[in-house]
């Protein structure tokens, strides 16, 4: 069965996005089967992918609100190999509408389980908020990939997330865990980057990724014209970090699912 990965934080900007994309591409060039949700009503993952939120006959919005399946919704992304389920604005209205429905987190994770073991990976991109969305994508993962930007203030973000994790564990999702800390737009001649990402080891360890993320102008462009980095300049050195992260994110598991020695 796949292992669902809400990719979030609450703080915009820190490359939630781009990781969702080029995360998915890169496990796809690795031969998993992978679907990319779209839980952000600005739909910029599905922009990314190349389709057009304003043609959409089923959304994440038809989706949550129960007037079609998850299978309904699902589009093949063929330059990247992998399926989505996008979102356009309409998702503003789910929040809305949520609010009043008994079981509102469990949407998502109602109709994951519909797909799950079709893939192998499904990343969730989360809103730059806590939001009934979030709470869905969280309700539903199995772990949260944490992108941070290494600066000062994302340390401060950082810790109102892991207790928005902590509440979502008690209450609703006793199996959820920190999948890892990817730290992005990386750029070793600042030394506050330097100190902030010691930092992070010296206090997670592990659930940091060795991968880093770096400031890349091929990253930045990718999505305009509609292609992972992957497919738009696969030597460039944000596709070539993503394809790490995808390494190291199915060494990692390979060791947790290997057996234990006696």
């Amino acid at each position: 069965m796949g292992k669902t990965i809400a990719v979030t934080n609450q703080k915009g900007g820190v490359g939630k996005t781009t990781t969702c994309v080029n995360l998915a591409a890169a496990l796809a060039a690795n031969r998993k089967k992978v679907l990319v949700v779209d839980m952000d009503p600005q739909g910029n993952a599905t922009v990314g992918c190349g389709v057009d939120r304003a043609e959409l006959r089923a959304s994440g919005y038809d989706m949550l609100m129960d007037n079609v399946t998850i299978r309904d919704t699902l589009l093949a992304v063929e330059p990247g190999g992998f399926q989505l389920v996008p979102a356009n604005e309409d998702l503003t209205a789910a929040e809305v509408a949520l609010l009043e429905e008994r079981g509102r987190e469990q949407r998502l994770r109602l109709q994951l389980a519909r797909v799950k073991r079709e893939f192998d990976f499904i990343l969730v991109d989360c809103p730059p908020s806590l939001n009934i969305l979030t709470v869905n994508a969280l309700v539903a993962a199995d772990g949260v990939l944490i992108p941070i930007q290494c600066e000062y203030y994302a340390l401060e973000g950082l810790t109102a997330l892991l207790n928005t994790i902590e509440r979502v564990r008690q209450a609703a999702n006793p199996a959820l865990r920190i999948e890892g800390l990817l730290r992005t737009m990386y750029d070793p001649r600042n030394n506050l980057a330097t100190q902030v990402g010691a930092q992070l080891i010296a206090h997670f360890g592990n659930q940091v990724y060795r991968t880093l993320i770096p400031r890349n102008v091929r990253l930045a462009e990718a999505p305009s014209h509609g292609l992972p980095a992957l497919q738009y300049d696969r030597t460039s050195r944000g596709a070539l970090a993503y394809m790490a992260l995808a390494s190291e994110m199915i060494r990692r598991d390979r060791q947790v699912d290997a057996p234990t020695a006696p």
